[in-house]
Formats: C-alpha cells, sequence, structure tokens
C-alpha cells in the first residue's frame, strides 16, 4: 500500500481510491519550513481569538463573517448568489435566484448549528450527518438523500465524465463508510502531531473519502472551523477559509491530488497553513478597520443635532444588516415613519449612508463603507 492509500479494481472494472487511515506512515516530515508556517499560523490564530474579545457586539461582527463565509463556500461550488441576495432576503424581500439564495442560507443555519451543537456532543460522525442534512434541506442535491452516508458510487470530475474516464473516484460505500468510522477515531485519539496539522489532514481525509453524494466541499469546510473550535484553539468562530480556498480553488484541488498520486501530504499542509496564517491576517485587519469605522461615525454622530440614542440604535442595525428602507428603521427602533425618514437622511447627510435605487418610493440605502470591508471576495465567480 501507498502512503496514502491505493486503487482498487470494482466489480464493474472501473477504479477507486481507498484512503490509509490516518496518520500517514511514515509519520508527516516537519522541516524548518513547515516548522516557521506552523508557528506564524499558531501565533496569528491567537491574535485572532484575543481581538475579538475587544470587539462591541463580537455577535454581530461574528453573524456577519458567517454569512460571508456561508456565500464563499457556496460560490465555490458554483452557487452565484451575493452578499446583497442574502440581505434582501433576511428583510423578507422576494429574490429571483431563491435556489441559489437557500443553499447559503442553509449553509449559515449549519454553521450556527455546528457551533451550538459542539456544547452537547463532540466531534463525530453524527454530527457531520446532522450538518449535511440541514445544508441540502429543500435545495438542489435535496433528492441526494441528505444526511446519509452515500449507497452507490460517486466520482469527481468535468461534466459527461463516467467512472472509466473522471479525474478521481472516491472509495465505494462500503470502503467509505469504514473509512469515516476511522475518521472519527482519528478526531478522538491523542495525536502526536501538532493541532493545525492534525486539522489539514481531517480535512484532506474527508475530501477523499467523499462520504455523501453532494455536498462534500461544504461539509468538509465546515469541519475546519468546527475542529478548531472543538479542540479549544478558538474561543470564538472566527476563521473562514473559504475566500483562500475560493482564490486558489485550482491549486487547492491540484495539491490534494499530489496527496493521492504521490504521497505528499507535506505539500498539502503548508499550502493549508498559509490559507490559515492568511485567513487570520485579512480577518484582523477587518477587525482593525471595522473598529476604525465605528469610532469615526460614532464621532460624527456625536457633533449632529439629532437624538443619540436612535442614532446609536441605528448605527447598530446597519452593521447587522447593511442595507436598510425606511420602514425597516422605522418597524426595528419602534419610531415613527417621519422620524426614521429624518434618521436616515441624517446618516445620508454625514455620508454613512447611501441610497441605492435611485427611485422615489421603496427607496433602499447602503452602509458603503461597511460593505467594502465584509465584501471582499465575494463577487459570484
Amino acid at each position: 500500500m501507498k502512503r496514502s492509500g491505493f486503487l482498487l479494481t470494482q466489480p464493474t472494472n472501473y477504479k477507486a481510491f481507498i484512503p490509509a487511515n490516518l496518520p500517514p506512515t511514515p509519520s508527516i516530515s516537519i522541516d524548518s519550513e513547515m516548522q516557521q508556517l506552523l508557528q506564524d499560523a499558531t501565533m496569528l490564530l491567537a491574535r485572532l481569538d484575543g481581538i475579538a474579545y475587544t470587539l462591541p457586539n463580537a455577535e454581530i461582527f461574528i453573524a456577519m463573517y458567517v454569512k460571508k463565509e456561508a456565500l464563499l463556500s457556496s460560490q465555490i461550488e458554483g452557487t452565484q448568489a451575493s452578499l446583497e441576495d442574502i440581505f434582501e432576503f433576511e428583510r423578507g424581500v422576494p429574490t429571483k435566484n431563491i435556489h441559489d439564495v437557500n443553499e447559503v442560507i442553509n449553509y449559515i443555519k449549519a454553521l450556527n448549528y455546528g457551533i451550538n451543537r459542539l456544547a452537547d456532543i463532540p466531534m463525530s460522525l453524527r454530527l457531520i450527518k446532522e450538518l449535511h442534512a440541514i445544508l441540502l434541506n429543500e435545495t438542489r442535491g435535496s433528492e441526494k438523500t441528505p444526511g446519509e452516508l452515500k449507497k452507490t458510487q460517486n466520482w469527481i470530475g468535468v461534466a459527461g465524465c463516467n467512472l472509466n474516464t473522471t479525474a478521481f473516484v472516491p472509495p465505494p460505500p462500503q470502503d467509505a463508510f469504514a473509512a469515516m468510522g476511522e475518521l472519527e477515531k482519528y478526531m478522538h485519539n491523542k495525536s502526536e502531531l501538532p493541532l493545525l496539522i492534525d486539522c489539514a489532514l481531517i480535512h484532506y481525509q474527508f475530501e477523499t473519502i467523499h462520504p455523501f453524494l453532494d455536498g462534500n466541499g461544504r461539509v468538509g469546510r465546515l469541519l475546519i472551523t468546527f475542529y478548531l473550535y472543538w479542540k479549544g484553539l478558538l474561543k470564538k468562530p472566527l476563521l473562514y477559509m473559504s475566500y483562500y480556498l475560493k482564490k486558489n480553488r485550482q491549486e487547492y484541488y491540484d495539491r490534494l491530488t499530489l496527496v493521492r498520486k504521490n504521497d505528499d501530504y507535506e505539500q498539502w499542509i503548508k499550502f493549508f497553513l498559509i490559507g490559515i496564517i492568511e485567513t487570520s491576517q485579512s480577518a484582523i485587519e477587518n477587525i482593525k478597520k471595522i473598529l476604525d469605522l465605528k469610532e469615526l461615525h460614532l464621532t460624527l454622530l456625536l457633533q449632529h443635532k439629532t437624538p443619540f440614542s436612535s442614532k446609536i440604535m441605528l448605527l447598530n442595525k446597519i452593521f447587522d444588516t447593511p442595507i436598510v428602507s425606511v420602514n425597516d428603521i422605522q418597524k426595528e427602533l419602534n419610531i415613527t415613519h417621519q422620524s426614521a425618514s429624518k434618521l436616515i437622511s441624517d446618516f445620508e447627510a454625514l455620508g454613512i449612508l447611501t441610497e441605492i435605487t435611485g427611485k422615489k418610493r421603496d427607496r433602499k440605502f447602503a452602509y458603503y463603507k461597511y460593505l467594502e470591508i465584509i465584501a471582499e471576495g465575494t463577487q459570484p465567480l
């Protein structure tokens, strides 16, 4: 057997890849380059976790990052929704691409569900199946046994390929079931490897097993955050790698393939650690930008002659929902339509909100400076 696994000819004459159990044998070679990446990634994760505690209304910030992660992870799979579509859906406005939006909304639900569920049960195959059921509920792929491991062979390749011509055939159902059992054991066993290397190996192994008929990529990306949160390396769920993986999508696929073809786990782990570093640095920079933006706009509002409590309530609201209407503010702040209209006009005059429809009725206003920070990389592919 090779270090990563082997190809096994199946009864109908196609070859499926059967992964070796973790940890790899021989063990991971941690050279000076990997050691430095590991130190940098660990340090930046600790900084990210620490800076999260300086955030006022940290849960609002986390909720926005969850939306962004859900969108990016879904876009990797071909979803064409945008952040604006998600905000419109949450406001109850009908959206034209509802199927794409539902996929993103399901990802948000799965992410929130998983974090809460980890308070009651550990990382497990049971939790993974529960997340999968939420992801595929009433969306494309809902006919592919949500929440259940595959019972038929799947494969990965370009449209129109088959089991004999595709780029990669993961293990068949019976082998995938056994491999997932071994992966669950590995997550619980005491490992001699650093936690971030274990996380890289677990993500690779899950994607190689490809245990579901659909949704494997999204579940695999969720597992990165959940595993680090479960192990206590993150106290708040703030690390989301989908932007890095979307930006380097072909390299991501190629490096997973290199493990299977050349037994080269080390190049994959280095790529993964660079992703942790870049993602952590980006999140830290964005938190600082958001704190500076809020301080700037608080100062502007303090100098303006309108009721301060309402101004603060509206500022907090647009950090949660950066696209609003007068009616939204009237309902949210429980004030008159005239007061809501005056508040938004004041925010416009100060350059905080910008009208985005060009209409005289049913107007919407965007908190553009905040959206520019949050929306990096979210344009559909």
